[in-house]
């Protein structure tokens, strides 16, 4: 908890602050020295990286409940905005192989990088495909079917905005995202960001991952005892956790009229660690319920509505 180890919080400030002014005033830097992917830290082969975006296309569609042998019909046309796609546009890809017509990819720092391991895994993806799902994926490149030659922005549209938000109006059927939520540094602005992108008939699906991404010491919610004004100062810059809870994601998706259609928990925190870490809770956190401090990640579907629905 904060708080109760005076010296090693010092350091941990010390050093977090230091590491922030990187990210702030140069944040390419800081993405190169930290080999920041989106997909966490941990060493993969493109094999590897291309079955994980394998997974993700396909977990999206059995969440939003469109059978496997549907998914082309449904995407057929259809244009795609992702919040966050990380170093390597591969949901992008495959949405593309499957019918959508155009995919814009919007991120708050510079990370795709379409060469060296990026391009291998995108050359897997294509191989993994067949007949008219292969061409179109090949027509995503410059050079046809040639990764390394860079993206084709009539198929898969690359952006980086402050505070990772679109700008589009009326210009997306559907919106994901996967763990890049709880990363935004402002939510209501995402979710209106978010609202304005959608088309009338649109929806969003997003996996949002509630944890604490390696920082917390010995409690899972023990990262949310953190002063606010600590916390921005430690991790403003870099995109790490802006540790809302559930609560404030429903507050934004009414604040912004989007009617909620799945709101599902993925993982719980133990009662045991909610009760340990509730009396020493930051201000923010304090009047959270029990109920909503278990929530650890959840799914969330949403379309536009013209008056928000409660639950």
């Amino acid at each position: 908890m904060y708080g109760q180890h005076p010296l090693a919080d010092t350091r941990r400030i010390v050093h977090a602050m230091l590491t922030d002014q990187v990210a702030h005033f140069a944040p390419r830097l800081y993405i190169k020295l930290t080999g920041q992917t989106g997909r966490g830290a941990s060493q993969e082969s493109a094999q590897q990286i291309a079955d994980y975006f394998r997974h993700c296309f396909d977990e999206y569609f059995q969440v939003l409940g469109i059978e496997p042998g549907q998914i082309c019909s449904y995407l057929a046309g259809k244009r795609i905005l992702e919040y966050g796609p990380g170093d390597v546009p591969g949901v992008a890809l495959l949405m593309i192989a499957h019918g959508a017509s155009s995919v814009v990819c919007v991120d708050r720092f510079p990370m795709v990088s379409i060469s060296g391991l990026n391009a291998e895994v995108l050359g897997h993806l294509m191989e993994g495909l067949d007949g008219e799902a292969k061409a179109r994926a090949a027509s995503c490149f410059l050079k046809q079917g040639d990764p390394a030659s860079g993206l084709c922005e009539q198929r898969i549209r690359y952006l980086v905005k402050p505070g990772g938000l679109s700008g589009l109006s009326n210009a997306a059927d559907l919106i994901v995202s996967r763990a890049v939520l709880e990363h935004v540094n402002d939510l209501h602005a995402t979710f209106a960001d978010m609202r304005s992108a959608l088309c009338e008939t649109g929806v969003a699906i997003h996996q949002v991952d509630l944890k604490s991404h390696g920082l917390h010491r010995s409690n899972p919610l023990d990262f949310l005892t953190w002063p606010e004004h600590w916390w921005s100062w430690m991790y403003g810059h870099k995109g790490m956790p802006n540790r809302w809870r559930v609560n404030r994601y429903r507050e934004a998706l009414q604040e912004n009229s989007l009617r909620t259609l799945l709101l599902k928990p993925t993982a719980l925190a133990e009662q045991r660690d909610i009760e340990d870490v509730r009396p020493y809770l930051a201000e923010p956190f304090r009047a959270v319920s029990d109920s909503d401090l278990s929530w650890l990640g959840f799914w969330l579907v949403c379309d536009k509505t013209t008056q928000a629905q409660g639950e």
